[in-house]
């Protein structure tokens, strides 16, 4: 392989589309963490996904109301389930008990694929999080549903917590075999999903970026883990892994599998590991690990695609610090800096250095297929999310999505405590979508200004990198005042401290969009027409008679002037 991290290398395509578009996860645990928090992030990578921030009241529900489950992909119905008497409320992807998931799209084998099921991925997670007290009660509920109802996505891997815990949950459909009921209707006989969900150690971090991560794993035990059928072992402290007891029985009758059971490995039965699982998933999680963890050097050539047989990662790792709520933004605006593979560097990057590539991910070019590099950083991304939960807080206040949209390199995460009455209307849903601009939607805000980022990456990434951290900043000062002034408010009358929640929330979101507005009107000035406005004491610069002063006309890289000054000599042109 060439060092330059813009080359694009021949690829024989064995991964699915949602690989290429789908989703990066990191999780940290509060022994992990400076200040005790646990940590969850998602970002919702898809070129039709609107950013917006999702919210669910909660509700009572007389007996007989049924859910619609709307499929995550299409919004097409797929069937309904029934409700339950109370559903907690839910903000985007954190409900009021600080219970939060987040998600990404492994894929796997096709042929498990079920139509019939009624509860797709996204499904799953928001009910999951509207019947949940704790992410191991957020495991069964899930579990619960695709057995009953059938499972309806492909491979799916979740992130799952509270203030004290943290999950990671892979789970694959069993497939589709027909058999007809006792009324003759058509069913499916392999209904359900096999599934497996390990509980981060505390004091470890791990990632998911759309590849299986779970290889194997300890057999039931009775102590530490337990399969489906010891639910009522579930809330034991000591449990640490829980499964689906036919999991490796499944494997076996489909032919994945034929070891010992002790041998069985969930990703290389249900989604075996290739080049891409590696390079353009599972790199994504090396970077954050080489980032804060000691000897990933040995795992470079496995997450690189170039030694599969090397090893792969362990699917969760100690840290050599703890983390802050800065480092947990930081892994969400990777774009492999710091390596060969740098997105910022060489051809690929043009004339301003830009670490973004056209889509799609997959091209060809003379009967060829190659590819561009997958990082964290993409510019398709409609939101992204760090859900913080605090166990020395009451719910209402121990639980904060830092919510963005679009590009989480020149996205703002703003400050939504989980016990908001509403959501501020810069980010409430329906307020634009992706085929309707809005002016005052966070959405297209954002997106304006990263489009005009787009054109000159390596002249504005700093001037918004500025405003981006102010804003941050003030967000997390703020938080320690906010919490002392909730939480008194809640010991005497617990509607006030959500009124002041929601308040706070109404506050920052509009302040983030309006000085999004300022930045993107200050940067299209300073850069109209490729020119570099002066600038003197916060002000731009006039001369003495109030005319411009003359602006500075950078022109292009060196390196940039080469290409084309070789290109020319080659063509005849020079």
């Amino acid at each position: 392989m060439k060092k330059n991290t813009y080359l694009l290398l021949l690829l024989m395509l064995f991964v699915t589309i949602d690989k290429s578009q789908a989703c990066t996860n990191f999780l940290i645990t509060k022994g992990a963490s400076v200040d005790g928090s646990t940590f969850i992030t998602y970002c919702a990578d898809s070129h039709i996904r609107y950013g917006e921030l999702y919210f669910t009241p909660a509700a009572d529900w007389p007996q007989g109301s049924m859910r619609i489950c709307y499929d995550r992909s299409t919004n097409a119905p797929r069937g309904s389930v029934p409700q339950p008497p109370h559903t907690y409320q839910v903000l985007g992807y954190i409900n009021e008990n600080q219970v939060a998931i987040g998600e990404t799209t492994f894929g796997g084998r096709e042929e498990l694929l079920d139509p019939t099921g009624i509860v797709d991925y996204g499904s799953l997670m928001f009910i999951a999080l509207e019947r949940s007290r704790s992410a191991r009660e957020a495991i069964k509920v899930m579990a619960d549903l695709v057995e009953e109802y059938g499972y309806g996505s492909d491979g799916e891997s979740f992130s799952i917590s509270d203030a004290n815990e943290v999950w990671y949950m892979e789970i694959m459909p069993k497939g589709f075999t027909p058999k007809a009921n006792k009324d003759g209707d058509t069913i499916n006989a392999d209904r359900g999903a096999v599934w497996v969900a390990i509980r981060i150690p505390d004091g470890y971090i791990s990632g998911h970026a759309n590849a299986a991560r779970i290889t194997t794993f300890p057999l039931r035990d009775g102590k530490k883990s337990i399969t489906d059928k010891d639910w009522k072992k579930l809330d034991c402290p000591e449990v640490e892994v829980v499964y689906k007891h036919d999991v490796i029985d499944v494997a076996r009758r489909k032919g994945y599998f034929k070891g010992k059971d002790a041998d069985f490995d969930f990703s290389a039965a249900y989604a075996p590991v290739d080049f891409s699982s590696a390079r353009i998933c599972d790199l994504r999680v090396w970077m954050m690990f080489n980032e804060v963890c000691d000897g990933m050097e040995q795992y470079w050539a496995y997450a690189t695609g170039k030694n599969l047989t090397h090893g792969r990662m362990p699917l969760y790792i100690k840290p050599n610090r703890k983390i802050t709520l800065n480092d947990v933004m930081g892994f969400m605006r990777n774009h492999y800096q710091g390596t060969e593979l740098d997105k910022s560097k060489g051809a690929g990057a043009g004339p301003f250095g830009s670490p973004y590539r056209c889509t799609p991910l997959y091209w060809k070019y003379d009967g060829e297929t190659y590819f561009h590099e997958r990082c964290t950083v993409t510019q398709q991304t409609g939101f992204s999310f760090i859900a913080q939960c605090r166990n020395w807080l009451p719910n209402p206040i121990g639980g904060i999505i830092w919510f963005g949209v679009d590009d989480t390199n020149s996205s703002v995460y703003t400050p939504f405590y989980n016990a908001i009455r509403e959501v501020p209307i810069e980010f409430r849903q329906g307020n634009g979508d992706m085929l309707t601009y809005s002016d005052n939607a966070a959405f297209w805000v954002f997106n304006r200004l990263a489009h005009f980022k787009y054109l000159f990456y390596n002249r504005v990434i700093a001037d918004i990198q500025l405003v981006q951290q102010e804003l941050e900043r003030n967000y997390q000062e703020q938080i320690a005042a906010i919490d002392a002034q909730a939480l008194a408010y809640l010991q005497n009358d617990p509607e006030q401290a959500r009124d002041y929640l929601t308040d706070f929330a109404r506050q920052s979101g509009h302040q983030t969009v309006q000085r999004w507005k300022e930045l993107s009107n200050y940067l299209l000035v300073k850069y109209l027409d490729s020119n570099i406005k002066q600038e003197e004491n916060g002000a731009f610069k006039r001369n003495g008679f109030g005319y411009p002063a003359r602006p500075q006309q950078a022109g292009y890289s060196d390196s940039w002037k080469k290409n084309t000054v070789d290109e020319m000599k080659q063509t005849g042109e020079l």
